[in-house]
């Protein structure tokens, strides 16, 4: 299956975002995308209380509009992730749908970790406008190939990538709004790690440039195949990346270094049920 990671620099302006949108994953499917992913917030990104203010339900014009497009353009969209207004409850979600070729919404993950953290002079505080998501998703696709569903800071918790992986994931999509600071460090690191350690596709689509009120992302948007190799990357403005997601590629590196298989469940434990001390 060829996937493309795509990348935007999306701000306030929903519309503009929405035919950027629309703009690259036309080219993308032009190129050969079969399974496309959006990034983060790909439909409105700026401060919290805008956000809020323009969160729209799962049933409104943004998600509407990514609905069509697949169906039109017969390809898998993991539409990044929305800012989900949820009808009687105050706080948004940070939400990543996957919609198959027929234009149906047949996953729906809500971002589990919260950004709560200070880098760059910059004060980012997720949980004061959004609530934290508690369930763990994978998709599987009709092409034979499962998702596993993550969204940005997820990327810093490989728990989450491992039980993933033992769902049956073959690739993880991490869509993204990775902050320039933390991105120059630590992005490819952690992406790269991710897929070594779970021996599985990521496909990383990020924001990229400056969006309202002071954010700044990395762009270096990128897809990572199971033995690490950057399969192909867009380090700046607007764009995709695109590969091709094999499951052989899976087999073959699960089978010659089976870390999958060599696990020692029984063994393992957590903090808070003891750790034996030499």
């Amino acid at each position: 299956m060829r996937a493309a990671a795509i990348q935007m620099n999306s701000t306030t302006d929903v519309d503009a975002n929405v035919e950027a949108a629309e703009r690259l994953l036309r080219k993308a499917v032009r190129d050969g995308a079969e399974l496309a992913v959006l990034p983060e917030k790909w439909s409105l990104l700026g401060s919290g209380e805008r956000m809020a203010e323009l969160a729209e339900p799962l049933d409104g014009p943004v998600v509407g509009a990514a609905r069509s497009w697949a169906a039109e353009l017969d390809v898998h969209l993991l539409a990044g992730s929305v800012a989900e207004r949820v009808p009687g409850r105050e706080l948004m979600s940070n939400t990543s749908l996957l919609v198959d070729r027929r234009g149906e919404i047949v996953a729906t993950y809500r971002k589990i970790h919260m950004f709560d953290v200070d880098v760059g002079g910059v004060a980012y505080r997720e949980s004061a406008h959004e609530l934290a998501g508690s369930e763990i998703v994978v998709a599987p696709l009709e092409d034979g190939l499962t998702l596993g569903m993550t969204v940005c800071y997820d990327l810093r918790f490989p728990e989450l990538f491992r039980i993933l992986a033992l769902g049956g994931a073959g690739a993880i999509t991490v869509p993204s709004a990775f902050t320039a600071v933390t991105g120059r460090d630590h992005w490819e690191v952690l992406l790269r790690a991710r897929a070594i350690e779970n021996s599985l596709f990521v496909i990383a689509a990020g924001q990229v440039g400056t969006a309202p009120p002071d954010y700044a992302s990395w762009g270096h948007s990128m897809i990572v195949d199971p033995w690490g190799t950057v399969l192909d990357v867009i380090a700046g403005g607007e764009g995709f990346a695109i590969a091709e997601v094999d499951p052989g590629v899976l087999d073959r590196v699960r089978a010659q270094v089976p870390s999958l298989a060599n696990r020692r469940a029984d063994a393992y434990r957590w903090p808070d049920a003891g750790v034996e001390r030499g």
